[in-house]
């Protein structure tokens, strides 16, 4: 029988376009997180200590500055949510780049802590987690439904790749030129690779005439985008509002775990060099760990990612939780260098678990609203990373150890777990009714 017009079209359509367009824009977001958090997420740690001894500042004033800009953040995240709803993820990207990147030349200049909180807080941090965090991730959410998972797997894990890569070469030019040297050419490759990077970017498939995942077109001469939306969410769940998803329980359970766990990560992230430095290791050596830590955390969050679609998602994020607070255990309580190997090996699950809980909320949720509901849940959650790098580096300067704070970490990430592990209760009372396999 012979195929009717549009049959003809739609398969005319898909065999020029080749790879869906899609998993471009998931290769940009990539690109933007790999970018900003190898010279911004990581490379923070290593100017930390030649920083700290140049300004003259306590590791407590230091960690101040970063838990300044994380309460900035919290402070700004449904607004640059709604941001992203309404006008798209590229112009917050591009915002953001150009922020950031001047924001690392202008950190070259500083001479005072108050300088360097105005330059770090309210240039290089103002739009940071809107640009290089959060666009990415909407991109993953909008443009994929069934594929969400492995979509938001391969954008967080971009991260650890960009710390492997940027994280040495940081620490040379720190070794080499000093930190301020190295801070200009920070800020520089940030605006020369990611202006280029976030230009292409689309806000959406149905703003191109196609579905989320590739799926065909409708067979029509035309694709009307809004119908193909409305289409496409029969895969998914119903679409929320801020207020709705607040009015779940499952809302608040992910919102105290993630306080837990992003606590621990932001304190570890913050003090890693001056935590290994501590436990008797050079900063060259330190720096060397802290790079395989982000080159491991490809093949954790890919392994996470997969499990991901294979088992229960609070299962696996209380499992993935429970072994990262035995990791914290080694670190306190491990003699000699190779138990900070095995604990920067298994630490990297704690970081992985990001994609899985934003797939989470995405399959509760739905796309509509997925960046105003991150930013509203980040407005409460990032009060963790706000105040426990403070408190670790209080505690280092009193008593000059870290490990009280580190003993902390490892009863917030059992706690944590608790609540992960209890997820699967407070989704059967949402309003929504989701499949099966989400649970």
């Amino acid at each position: 029988m012979r195929a009717s017009s549009d049959d003809s079209a739609s398969d005319t359509y898909h065999r020029t376009k080749g790879i869906f367009h899609g998993w471009w824009m998931i290769a940009l977001g990539c690109a933007m997180r790999c970018l900003g958090g190898g010279l911004h997420h990581y490379g923070f740690t290593i100017f930390f200590l030649p920083l700290s001894q140049d300004l003259g500042l306590s590791r407590a004033a230091t960690s101040l500055a970063f838990s300044l800009a994380r309460a900035e953040g919290a402070l700004e995240g449904p607004l640059a949510g709604y941001c992203i709803d309404r006008f798209g993820p590229r112009p917050v990207m591009l915002t953001a780049i150009v922020l950031t990147g001047v924001g690392y030349v202008l950190l070259a200049t500083v001479h005072n802590y108050f300088q360097f909180l105005v330059v770090y807080i309210g240039v290089i941090c103002l739009a940071y987690g809107a640009g290089f965090m959060h666009s990415p991730m909407v991109l993953a959410n909008t443009w994929f439904i069934r594929r969400r998972a492995m979509a938001m797997t391969l954008v967080s894990a971009s991260i650890g790749i960009g710390g492997a890569l940027f994280s040495p070469l940081l620490a040379f030019a720190v070794q080499a030129w000093g930190w301020r040297w190295a801070a200009v050419l920070a800020g520089l490759s940030l605006l020369f690779i990611g202006l280029p990077l976030a230009t292409p970017v689309r806000r959406s498939p149905e703003s191109m005439g196609l579905l989320p995942d590739g799926d065909p077109p409708e067979k029509s001469p035309e694709i009307n985008p809004s119908k193909a939306f409305h289409n496409s969410q029969s895969a998914s769940t119903q679409d929320s509002s801020p207020i709705q998803a607040m009015r779940t329980a499952a809302f608040w359970m992910l919102v105290v775990a993630t306080s837990f766990r992003v606590a621990g990560l932001g304190t570890v992230m913050v003090h890693f060099i001056p935590i290994m430095v501590w436990k008797g290791l050079t900063e060259a050596r330190a720096a060397l760990l802290l790079s395989t830590f982000a080159f491991l955390a490809l093949p954790s969050h890919l392994l996470l990612g997969w499990a991901a679609d294979r088992m229960s998602k609070p299962r696996l994020m209380a499992v993935s939780m429970l072994i990262s607070s035995g990791a914290l255990f080694l670190l306190v309580e491990g003699e000699g260098e190779w138990p900070l190997w095995v604990f920067t090996v298994l630490f990297t699950i704690a970081e992985s678990i990001f994609p899985v809980s934003w797939a989470t909320v995405g399959d509760l949720f739905g796309r509509k609203f997925f960046a105003t509901i991150r930013g509203t849940m980040g407005l409460f959650y990032m009060w963790g990373t706000v105040a426990a790098p403070v408190i670790a580096g209080f505690i280092y300067d009193r008593r000059q150890t870290y490990a009280p704070a580190l003993w902390g970490l490892v009863v917030l990430f059992f706690l944590s777990a608790i609540f992960y592990a209890l997820l699967h209760r407070p989704w059967a009372l949402t309003q929504h009714k989701l499949p099966a396999q989400t649970v």
